[in-house]
């Protein structure tokens, strides 16, 4: 069965429909981030991100967390694009500088390898055009049962 990829806001953009209540990309969630994430050329996506200060961890930075969250749900996304619908298996995560609250970022995403129901994803988030941080994962397809 394939999955219903459906318009998220603005032509090209990515929301699965068992996602809607995702607190990253979810139009059904309440206190979501509500993230349009948008299909590149080149078979990634990414989506513009505004810092806001409730996302802060130490003083003037962006949480770690918050980080991870957004790195996860940016390469879900990227499966979504690709017709593939997938948990993550396992991410590493590397902080290269911090990310400042108040200012927008961008999070992209791309699949890097498909081997059967595995799949291998890469992320980044770039803030005043620099890597602030990257992301490997693996992913595996999700069981139909608890769709």
């Amino acid at each position: 069965m394939s999955p219903d990829i459906s318009s998220a806001g603005r032509p090209g953009s990515v929301l699965h429909r068992s996602h809607r209540r995702c607190v990253v990309c979810g139009s059904d969630h309440p206190f979501g981030l509500r993230l349009d994430f948008t299909p590149c050329d080149d078979g990634s996506v990414e989506a513009v991100v505004d810092c806001e200060p409730l996302f802060q961890g130490y003083p003037g930075m962006v949480h770690g967390g918050i980080v991870s969250m957004l790195l996860d749900g940016a390469m879900t996304n990227c499966l979504f694009a690709h017709g593939v619908t997938a948990v993550t298996a396992e991410m590493a995560i590397r902080y290269h500088a911090p990310i400042r609250v108040g200012h927008e970022l961008t999070a992209r995403a791309r699949m890097s390898d498909a081997r059967r129901s595995l799949y291998s994803v890469q992320a980044e988030l770039l803030q005043e055009g620099e890597v602030r941080a990257t992301a490997t994962a693996t992913f595996m397809e999700r069981p139909q049962d608890t769709a």
